[in-house]
């Protein structure tokens, strides 16, 4: 270790490492991106905490999702230019940074505004983090093992949505809500002392002023779309705020389009859209983020409201599922190196959108053993998808446009999910109006809801037949 006390370059990293440093990095950037991931997906078990403490209902309370999901969405926009402009020991030191930042302050939260503005900056340094990982695997490693490389990268953050429900639960019964904020901490300080010791000082390099310009459009197209859906639940299709905020996102994306055909180096350039695969496959990372963090928020949202579940005892029954998504994970990257990453992906979004229908059909009368069944199901669908989606819609992809690339599919999958918790959250309280609040209004509300993201997985099916498979 005397060697690498001071910051050495990738080549000399390479040298004295050997064919497993570029696993190492994988590794490390993996850990630091578990801490962002269990902060999106811990605090789901806290919704219905938070509506008792401030007072608010779920239409409210689920800001502080959006919030986070909403700045995750944006931070990723920028992430491969200040890849290009700090390097990689840099951005993913300084994310991991922030990230503990704002953790901290959360837990010292005593204002809902408080912790909306602290899931903010969570995500913030979430969304950066999250795409360095499948950066770093399509620039490292050759085609024929990205797969298998994709599967040991994604186990990691697969297994944090598997546990985080049953930790989170517990901490929120034992210690309040606000705990609930330090889950990823400990996962962010170990990946800063592996970064100080492993990560390589960035290289010198001439790169394009960053587009401050495109990053506000694209910002306020997004918000536009966020508000859009909120504003269609509390003011209507028609009302002022409700056009005003579909017009804020018409604009700004025609101005968007307008700006980005007269810069060459646009922060997501228009021509990667010319290759379908790329543009259907970005589409349908939008609907898999749609119904994944859709029913990650949904799922536990029913256990505790509907069947009266603890916190505590809704963890633990998401807990198998969770651990058939960690072991189909590396399977299925596997699979992806010798068989289509687009049938496998379909196969994927198959079973995961089929695995609602039980709540569907069944919600005020599913027994324990089905949930359990049901949700075992949908995760074995979902780590089907997770190592092929990627691989689906980037093979066409030049290695000068990987980065930029990789950020666009992180951010239809990231825009996807803000939108699917906010519709959720909004038209679960709609149904609850329209059923009435009695017990089965209750559950007829949350069956259609199930049946809106069944919906959403065949859409994005109907889309992903159209994709074309890697010539190997």
């Amino acid at each position: 270790m005397r060697l690498f006390r001071k910051v050495h370059s990738y080549d000399a990293l390479t040298q004295h490492y050997g064919e497993q440093y570029k696993w190492m990095v994988l590794c490390i950037i993996g850990l630091g991106t578990i801490a962002g991931v269990l902060c999106t997906s811990s605090f789901n078990v806290a919704v219905p905490a938070l509506t008792r403490t401030f007072h608010l209902g779920q239409d409210h309370v689920q800001w502080a999702m959006t919030a986070f999901l909403a700045a995750m969405t944006i931070a990723m926009l920028p992430a491969a230019w200040l890849l290009e402009r700090f390097g990689l020991r840099r951005v993913f030191m300084a994310a991991l940074w922030l990230l503990i930042a704002a953790s901290v302050a959360g837990f010292y939260a005593q204002t809902f505004v408080h912790v909306v503005v602290a899931r903010l900056v969570q995500g913030i340094a979430a969304g950066v983090l999250q795409p360095l990982g499948i950066m770093a695997l399509m620039r490292l490693f050759p085609p024929n093992i990205q797969g298998r490389a994709s599967g040991i990268l994604i186990v990691g953050i697969a297994f944090t949505p598997a546990i985080a429900p049953s930790i989170s639960g517990w901490m929120l019964d034992e210690f309040g809500w606000q705990a609930i904020f330090l889950l990823g901490v400990p996962f962010a300080f170990l990946a800063l002392i592996a970064a100080r010791i492993w990560l390589p000082a960035p290289r010198k390099r001439e790169v394009q002023p960053f587009d401050w310009s495109g990053l506000g459009w694209l910002s306020a197209a997004s918000i536009g779309l966020i508000e859009f859906v909120s504003s269609l639940h509390h003011s209507g299709l028609i009302a002022f705020w409700t056009l005003g905020y579909a017009t804020l996102l018409v604009v700004s994306m025609t101005c968007y389009i307008r700006h980005a055909r007269s810069l060459p180096h646009a922060i997501i350039q228009l021509h990667l859209f010319s290759k379908p695969t790329f543009s259907r496959g970005t589409f349908v990372a939008f609907a898999y983020g749609f119904g994944l963090f859709a029913s990650t928020y949904l799922i536990p949202v029913f256990l505790q409201t509907a069947l009266s579940f603890s916190a505590t005892d809704a963890g633990l029954l998401l807990l198998p599922s969770g651990i058939a998504l960690v072991l189909t994970i590396p399977f299925a990257g596997q699979m992806a190196d010798k068989l289509s990453p687009r049938r496998i992906t379909l196969a994927g979004l198959s079973i995961f959108g089929a695995s609602f229908l039980v709540f569907v059909f069944a919600a005020d009368t599913v027994q324990y053993w089905e949930i359990v069944a049901a949700t075992v199901v949908g995760r074995i669908g979902l780590g089907m998808i997770l190592p092929a989606l990627n691989l689906a819609t980037l093979h066409e992809m030049e290695p000068q446009h990987l980065g930029q690339s990789s950020v666009v599919v992180s951010y239809a999958r990231q825009l996807g999910g803000v939108v699917g918790v906010t519709m959720m959250a909004v038209f679960l309280e709609w149904r609850q109006e329209m059923c009435g609040a009695t017990a089965a209004g209750t559950f007829q509300a949350y069956a259609q809801g199930f049946l809106l993201l069944s919906v959403v997985f065949v859409l994005a099916i109907v889309v992903a037949i159209g994709m074309k498979d890697a010539r190997r």
